[in-house]
């Protein structure tokens, strides 16, 4: 937010640098995405190429839009960088499948929906996008396209349910987008729940409108807006369908609607009404009859109501609920098509997507709350698609594990518990994840005393202590003493765990309750801390013609609570309709400073407040308000226990609402902001705001964590599952203000560990299918900053965006050896940098790699390994690269990074895997034996490199003299012959002989290098201190090199000098035999 006075505590320097910094400098600085995507999310709308079924799209609630052409085994996000993530729905040009439309807005309205900003058009399957207009329409549930014409499309816009406007109905182009006709709207409460095109008639269409309002504490289905409207002529003129025709009297609710391929003359209607049913008509929709009303057409109508009919079978028809139920003798009766509880292989369930191959109805794609289904059997097998990550978490948390696990709730899929890294092959996979908790997810808080246990909750206040390991869960919800009193909890209530000691815990009703033996009992530690507004405690009837009271609406309830890290009994308490309270003596009494925000409008919904860890009566808070139609996002700072409070967020500085925030709790100006359109960054404590573009999707942050011992965010995200952006010292020196204009900055590393790893559970391979969440990498990871003056402006080539595997040869073989004259090391270059590791004094590693590309942060990897020996081989090496040599063992280094004549240096802390209990001692023996065994390999590779010239030397003579005089100097060639075959045979002791046979060959001879190899094989993999076994092996090498060496020396100083001595007198003149010609 620009400002017209400086903030104090803005450093100067970062005032000075914070005009530089951008997404340029981050951009190889990119998010991991860890999953899961077993539990995935809502699946919205769904689309196939028909004339190649391998190609699929489909639209997520908001996780954006996903694609495959492999059908279905491998899926990539396409829709990353748009205003939006939330998809309502998508539809395929199928006379150019190369043509996408996408509308944007979930038409799902449930309590946590997301809007879009209108309909957009893709040309190149996905590739970009182009915003086609409709912006305010916030959400779009149809898109239609006439397959005579596609300049001609239809659009049905549902409408924000949180609001009153006339941006709604449905829509026509006839231009391929460049303009819009609204052609049919009802009133401002009401939208476009359904809209089909007849097979056979595109000018004929059926639209359903919808009135329905959502507040924060009520929904209301049903109102005269509501009906269903044909029309012939492409939408000149519509005609409502009403009683007259067979619908039902009264008001209508949520209406899905469809016609059979087969005969277009059949037409279903699944009505909300005073008494629910599916209606049928069966001469194009002019008459209607009602042909069942029992509950197995479908609940829930606000949240789904579509109905799809068999393309070959005009009495086959599936409804879309809770569950999929099919009807073989048009909708007269329905049974449960697959199961979803009780069995070993259900299916999700809350459906709200599904596609039916237009000429084999047995091909089916099921879209619902946990993901995507595929069958090709009619619904007798299904493939669930575990690949695709779109999980909506409410909240994220951490504990402090090896790795550390990240933790979780999810929109209708539960509370989960998986690794934020994993020290295993390959990446995160599903299997990792273990959902600890039923229901609707929220926050999960782990105990901090011992991570197996933790309390995770769910809606209406449910609250549990968890057991990941066993399951062994029990209920610890608060309860009040007086039984006339009835408590209200938020769909996400507040909960929270005392800083001071980790048996006390918070939760929020309409009072903060308070318990100290971790959930067991209760006490309610303040009054009722909301406006308690009678008007808003109606929960009980909300839902209007379908009851719904699931407790997603309840109201005047506790959202936050949050004890300060610096003052005991100092908590903050905020709510649902815009109150928040302060208490210093752990709620013996309560202050009230919502009046003091100001521009925040009155009853906001309080999301977050951030108490700081580094000022007393410090805090930020977010509010937001789009529950009542305004989309401005709010962000707050106090410094005076809320006695007056700042902006740092508005309208100015970011695309949408703000959801969640963090403070660095090292630096007060980096600053980490959640919206809902994606992550923000600000090094300068809220003055001014960027987004985070570069590896990161458009998509809503729900949350945000710092994990206290690594210095990693965690991004939980309402759409794309869970992030970890690793190791933000980099951004945390940024933020100090003396980075950017520097030309090298060498940046403090984390803690690296030396971790044993293992394969993947389940199978090595996963192939394509399976879901590999991105695994962070191993080793020492090296955060620097460069800023070459040489470096190309613009230069799109570049592929920094992958770590500069230091230790690896693609660089390294572009370099030029250390080695040369002293003038080319006297000239300054620019073209690569140089990290050099040192233990004390002594210089132990030299790493060399080009500068990339692009200005900014990069990183490269340390092995934990110090400078090795080359390893003896038949052909001289000579390498330019440093070979690779032991483990270093536990300690402190010294980093020195060298950027033409400037240098950077940091200390980098080396550990042994927490995981795991080894003695000094143990380490000392293996280190040097190790290093005993490594001079042992330098004398094996000078032995071999010396017996591999000498082949080489009688190899070249034995040459020369063939060429010059092979009959001449036949003795001497042979005698060249056998003294390369007795230094075959030394080779051969080291090396082993040479098998020229084709396949799978096995050296008989115990040779040097086995010995060896055994040896290092045991020592270095030996967990604990060495035993009799390693001091046999290392031996048993020493012998056989001993006698080896024996043989070596002795053929040197005998048959070698010999054969030297004799072919030292060999003379070949250098003159060739003249001829003498006669004149004659």
């Amino acid at each position: 937010m620009k400002k017209l006075l400086t903030i104090l505590f803005i450093g100067a320097t970062s005032l000075l640098f914070s005009q530089e910094f951008s997404m340029d400098i981050l951009k190889n600085m990119k998010p991991r995405n860890i999953g899961p995507g077993g539990m995935s999310g809502r699946v919205t709308s769904i689309d196939v190429v028909t004339s190649n079924p391998e190609i699929m799209y489909v639209g997520t609630a908001s996780g954006g839009i996903w694609k495959s052409t492999s059908g279905g085994v491998k899926w990539e996000p396409i829709f990353e960088k748009e205003l939006t993530a939330s998809i309502g729905a998508v539809a395929i040009q199928q006379s150019n499948p190369s043509v996408i439309w996408a509308g944007t807005g979930e038409g799902n309205p449930r309590n946590s929906l997301n809007g879009g900003f209108g309909i957009y058009k893709s040309l190149d399957a996905g590739k970009s996008w182009k915003s086609m207009g409709l912006s305010k329409t916030r959400h779009i549930h149809r898109v239609v396209i006439d397959p005579t014409n596609p300049d001609v499309v239809y659009v049905g816009a549902i409408g924000s349910p949180w609001g009153e406007h006339t941006e709604r109905g449905v829509y026509k182009t006839t231009d391929g987008g460049k303009s819009w006709k609204q052609i049919l709207f009802t009133n401002s409460k009401s939208g476009t729940a359904d809209l089909i095109m007849d097979p056979k008639n595109p000018n004929k269409l059926i639209a359903t409108m919808w009135e329905h309002k959502r507040d924060p504490w009520f929904f209301k289905s049903g109102g005269t807006g509501s009906g269903v409207y044909i029309t012939h002529d492409g939408g000149e003129n519509w005609k409502q369908i009403t009683e007259k025709e067979g619908f039902p009297k009264g008001e209508l609710g949520r209406i899905g609607v469809a016609i059979a391929p087969s005969n277009p003359d059949i037409i279903y209607a699944l009505v909300e009404a005073k008494k629910n049913a599916l209606y049928k008509s069966e001469d194009g929709g002019f008459k209607w009859a009602k042909i069942n009303d029992k509950e197995d057409i479908g609940n829930r109508p606000f949240y789904y109501s579509e109905i799809y009919v068999d393309p070959q079978n005009e009495n086959r028809l599936y409804t879309v609920f809770t569950y999929i139920n099919v009807s073989q003798d048009g909708g007269k009766n329905f049974k449960e098509l697959m199961p979803a509880y009780g069995v070993d292989n259900g299916v999700h369930p809350d459906h709200h997507a599904w596609w039916i191959h237009p000429t084999n109805g047995k091909f089916m794609i099921d879209g619902n709350d946990g993901g995507l289904n595929i069958t090709k059997d009619g619904g007798k097998s299904w493939r669930f698609i575990g690949n695709i990550p779109v999980a909506q978490f409410y909240h994220i948390n951490v504990d402090n594990e090896f790795p550390y696990n990240v933790y979780g709730g999810m929109q209708d899929n539960g509370s989960w518990r998986g690794p934020a890294y994993v020290w295993k092959a390959q990446g995160i996979r599903n299997s990792y994840w273990q959902e600890i908790s039923f229901g609707d997810g929220f926050d999960v808080i782990p105990d901090k005393e011992n991570s197996r246990y933790g309390w995770s909750m769910s809606q209406q206040g449910s609250v549990v202590r968890y057991d990941y390991i066993t399951g062994n869960n029990y209920s610890v919800q608060p309860t009040h003493a007086d039984a006339t009193i009835e408590l209200r909890f938020n769909w996400n209530a507040a909960i929270n765990m005392d800083p001071f000691d980790s048996s006390t815990l918070y939760f929020g009703s309409q009072f903060v309750h308070k318990s100290t033996d971790k959930g067991l009992t209760w006490s309610v530690i303040s009054p009722d801390l909301s406006t308690n507004n009678p008007d808003k405690l109606k929960q009980g009837e909300s839902g209007g013609l379908t009851m719904d009271a699931t407790g997603a609406e309840n109201h005047c309830t506790v959202l936050v609570i949050e004890p300060s890290v610096l003052e005991k009994n100092m908590l903050w308490a905020a709510t649902d309709d815009g109150q928040v309270h302060i208490t210093k003596n752990g709620g013996e009494s309560w202050t009230n400073v919502a009046k003091n925000i100001k521009g925040l409008p009155e009853n906001s919904w309080i999301t977050q407040i951030k108490a700081s860890n580094k000022n007393k009566g410090e805090a930020l808070l977010i509010a937001n308000d789009y529950r009542r139609f305004n989309y401005t996002p709010y962000a707050y700072r106090t410094k005076n226990y809320g006695k007056s409070w700042e902006r740092i967020v508005d309208e100015n500085d970011v695309q949408s609402y703000a959801l969640c925030i963090i403070e660095d709790p090292e630096n007060e100006n980096l600053l980490f902001l959640g919206t809902d359109d994606g992550l923000y960054i600000s090094i300068n404590a809220g003055e001014k705001w960027t987004k985070w573009t570069e590896g990161f999707p458009t998509v809503p942050v729900k949350d945000l964590v710092i994990h206290p011992r690594e210095n990693d965010l965690i991004i939980g995200t309402f759409g794309r599952a869970a992030w970890v952006l690793d190791d933000i010292r980099p951004l945390r020196a940024i933020a100090k203000g003396n980075v950017i204009s520097k030309k090298l900055e060498l940046f403090a590393p984390p803690t690296a560990y030396q971790s044993e790893t293992q394969q993947p559970t389940g199978s090595r391979f996963g192939a394509d299918a399976m879901y590999q969440g991105e695994n962070r990498g191993r080793g020492a990871l090296i955060s620097y900053y460069i800023n070459n003056p040489d470096a190309k402006k613009n230069d799109n080539t570049s592929d920094t965006n992958k770590e500069e595997k230091a230790d690896e040869n693609k660089e390294e073989d572009a370099i030029a050896s250390s080695e040369g004259s002293d003038e080319k090391e006297n000239t300054v270059k620019n073209d690569s940098i140089k990290l050099e590791i040192f233990d004390g004094e002594r210089q132990i590693r030299t790493l060399k790699f080009k500068v990339p590309k692009e200005n900014g942060i990069h990183k490269t990897t340390w092995d934990l390994d110090e400078k090795g020996v080359e390893s003896a081989s038949r052909t001289i090496k000579k390498s330019k690269r440093e070979p690779s040599g032991i483990s270093v063992k536990p300690g402190m280094y010294s980093l020195k990074m060298t950027f033409g004549d400037i240098v950077s240096e940091q200390k980098i802390k080396v550990e042994f895997d927490p995981r795991l209990q080894i003695s000094e001692e143990a380490i000392n023996q293996k280190y040097n034996a190790s290093k005993e065994l490594e001079t042992y390999q330098e004398k094996i590779t000078a032995i071999v490199n010396q017996l591999v010239e000498s082949k080489n030397t009688t190899e070249a003579i034995k040459s020369q003299l063939t060429k010059e005089d092979a009959k001449k100097f036949e003795s001497e060639i042979k005698s060249s012959t056998e003294i390369s075959k007795e230094i075959d045979a030394l080779i051969a002791l080291y090396l082993g002989k040479v098998d020229k046979r084709q396949g799978i060959t096995r050296n008989p001879e115990i040779t040097v290098n086995q010995r060896f190899g055994q040896a290092s094989r045991y020592i270095r993999s030996r967990f604990g201190e060495q035993t009799a076994t390693e001091t046999v092996l290392m031996n048993q090498f020493k012998e056989t090199f001993k006698q080896a060496v024996l043989e070596t020396n002795s053929f040197f100083n005998k048959e070698w000098l010999n054969y030297k001595s004799s072919t030292e007198k060999i003379y070949i003149s250098p003159f060739k035999e003249i001829k003498i010609y006669s004149i004659k």
